[in-house]
């Protein structure tokens, strides 16, 4: 009678909170691409090898590695002429090609629809010296081949700016003088980008939706980008380190350097985006890459006015008006096939957010 008594109990107490615990650690899991506890913060290295350098954004790599959302790649990547220039007497032609590219990155759970953000946690030069240079046919004041003029080109001319890493600058000596000055330090990927959208495989000079040759000094430490899922795994590429960059790139180069990067990745489900965003503690910024300029602008600002509406509760009119009195603009470059304009604005001019209001969440 006794075992009959506690076999009861048994079925009373123990087999209904049993039930209950595995219906509350079923609710508890993630959903798909959403980063889970064991994953958030987890280290995937990458080194890179010179034979897997890309030189296209394309969906048809195989991947170099794969990674989970709340993962943490560090890796690293070379400059815009492969490292192939060192020394005075080096030519351009001595580059592999343009703007190579470490990558692909599939990034598990990632799906067509859905955002990728990719916070950069740390850039570090990855050497001594920094290479600028004027290559014939590119840049913003002399004759390309968008831009054709009767006068001659300009000559190759290359600069070596060595690093120091105490002082965290970079020395411009000039080539015709001895004037000599020190630049401070900003490394930041010139390309950061994700396979384009419809099978697409687009050069590594290029900047568009997809990201890309995209020269922005956003894409820095402390910042998050924002980038369209276009093909299933995302396919995220890095590369064209640059150490400082005036405003423009106008003769074509910034201080070109290789880059070691800390950086971490989330798959923010189901939401889309169409242009690649940035985000910090102070601002929201939003990419336009197009020409003429002035179309880059309109795709940058259009852009903020539909970020401000759903996540931050403005009605369009009503944020297209504060734009026009408090936006800031970027011209990033004005030397790739298409140019880059970031718009922005201080998240303290806009009210608490009612949306997502981290970039796509």
């Amino acid at each position: 009678m006794k075992s009959i008594f506690t076999l009861l109990i048994f079925c009373l107490v123990f087999i209904p909170l049993a039930f209950a615990q595995h219906a509350a650690s079923t609710s508890a899991a993630p959903q798909a691409g959403a980063s889970s506890t064991s994953e958030e913060g987890k280290v995937v290295r990458y080194d890179l090898k010179m034979s897997d350098l890309k030189y296209t954004y394309s969906g048809s790599y195989t991947p170099v590695a794969r990674l989970k959302s709340g993962n943490i790649l560090e890796t690293n990547t070379v400059d815009c002429f492969g490292n192939a220039v060192k020394k005075p007497g080096d030519t351009l032609d001595m580059a592999p090609g343009d703007n190579p590219l470490t990558g692909p990155f599939f990034i598990e759970g990632a799906e067509v629809g859905d955002t990728l953000a990719i916070k950069i946690l740390d850039l570090q030069v990855d050497g001594n010296q920094g290479i600028g240079a004027l290559a014939p046919g590119f840049g913003a004041i002399n004759s390309t081949n968008y831009t054709p003029m009767l006068n001659p080109a300009i000559k190759e001319k290359i600069w070596f700016y060595p690093i120091d890493h105490a002082t965290n600058t970079a020395t411009f000596q000039a080539l015709d003088s001895k004037y000599t000055v020190k630049i401070p330090l900003h490394p930041f990927f010139g390309c950061i980008g994700v396979a384009p959208a419809g099978g697409e495989a687009r050069s590594s000079i290029v900047p568009e939706a997809f990201g890309g040759n995209l020269d922005s000094p956003e894409a820095s430490i402390g910042n998050t980008v924002y980038f369209p899922v276009n093909t299933p795994g995302a396919m995220l590429f890095l590369g064209d380190g640059h150490a400082a960059m005036g405003d423009g790139e106008v003769a074509g180069t910034a201080i070109e350097v290789p880059l070691r990067s800390r950086v971490q990745v989330h798959v923010i489900k189901k939401h889309k985006i169409s242009w690649p965003r940035f985000e910090n503690d102070e601002y929201i910024m939003t990419v336009g890459a197009y020409r003429p300029v002035d179309d880059a602008l309109r795709i940058a600002f259009t852009e903020l006015v539909g970020w401000i509406h759903a996540d931050y509760g403005l009605s369009e009119m009503d944020a297209y008006e504060l734009l026009s009195k408090v936006a800031e603009i970027h011209l990033n470059e004005m030397v790739d096939p298409n140019y880059v304009v970031v718009a922005k604005i201080k998240k303290s001019f806009l009210p608490r957010p009612v949306g997502p209001a981290n970039g796509s969440r």
